[in-house]
């Protein structure tokens, strides 16, 4: 296979900051065509970038830019946002499924509208992005879905300080073991891609000071991540829940301070991961 994203259309959800905007940058810089899927049109008032800030990126580092307003949770502006895609750049070869939410509160502090964003956004919206892109992509050479979701590990410690987030993401994770199997004889890939450590993006950084960005890597390790695996044969690599730097070491990395925030400082591990 070629090591190149360069001719393929990526759609990105959630690609106007944080890891899904490096992906989309780190696709662009092989001449790719991005579909740069989000809510943020106007910029927020403490969250930088917006679709079409992320967009001129795109293009300025080599890419094309397709800027398409999509809240995840409405099915009709996902077939609206697919439908633009494939008019415009012909088709979708990638789908990366990375918007999501998070709530890292028990099951007594977690209020219900946060239970039902979090599964609205992080299974269902995968779910229906996933469907909603699947016809374009059997027609796709070299299809895949990368979802940004962790292995399923069933220790307790991971549920119990926060249930309703665990599930939300593990039900992404389900949707890689599903969709892997069901669309093989297609030759869709379908993976999943989780950090090592906790990643510095600006969802981390509302949270509230729980991490020291210092303690964190950039988001471009996810990035190269992503672009190994999206550029591997779709009927060999997939049904896979895959972690950043064991990708990156099976692409032959092996300088891994340049990912981080701080390399004199100790990397905290994320979720999920013993």
């Amino acid at each position: 296979m070629k090591e190149t994203l360069a001719g393929k259309s990526v759609f990105v959800t959630g690609a106007s900051r944080g890891i899904g905007r490096a992906i989309a940058l780190r696709a662009a810089r092989d001449g790719a065509s991005v579909i740069v899927a989000a809510k943020t049109v106007e910029p927020h008032r403490v969250l930088e970038g917006t679709i079409n800030s992320v967009a001129e990126e795109i293009e300025a580092a080599g890419g094309q830019a397709l800027p398409v307003q999509l809240d995840i949770r409405n099915e009709e502006q996902i077939r609206d946002a697919v439908d633009k895609a494939v008019s415009h750049f012909g088709g979708v070869d990638i789908l990366v499924n990375n918007a999501s939410a998070i709530n890292l509160t028990g099951t007594l502090e977690t209020p219900m509208r946060r239970f039902d964003l979090m599964f609205s956004v992080n299974v269902r919206g995968t779910f229906a992005t996933s469907q909603a892109c699947l016809p374009a992509l059997m027609a796709a050479d070299n299809p895949h879905i990368l979802n940004l979701s962790p292995p399923l590990n069933l220790d307790p410690k991971w549920f119990k300080e926060h249930t309703a987030y665990t599930m939300s993401k593990y039900g992404m994770s389900m949707c890689v073991i599903g969709m892997a199997a069901e669309f093989a004889d297609d030759g869709i890939a379908v993976n999943g891609l989780w950090p090592r450590t906790v990643i510095d993006t600006a969802a981390l950084r509302m949270l509230g000071g729980m991490v020291d960005p210092a303690c964190c890597r950039t988001p471009e390790i996810m990035a190269d991540a992503a672009h190994y695996v999206l550029t591997r044969d779709s009927r060999e690599y997939t049904g896979q829940l895959l972690i950043d730097e064991d990708v990156l070491r099976e692409a032959g990395v092996t300088d891994f301070d340049r990912y981080s925030v701080d390399p004199s400082r100790e990397l905290t591990p994320d979720l999920f991961l013993d």
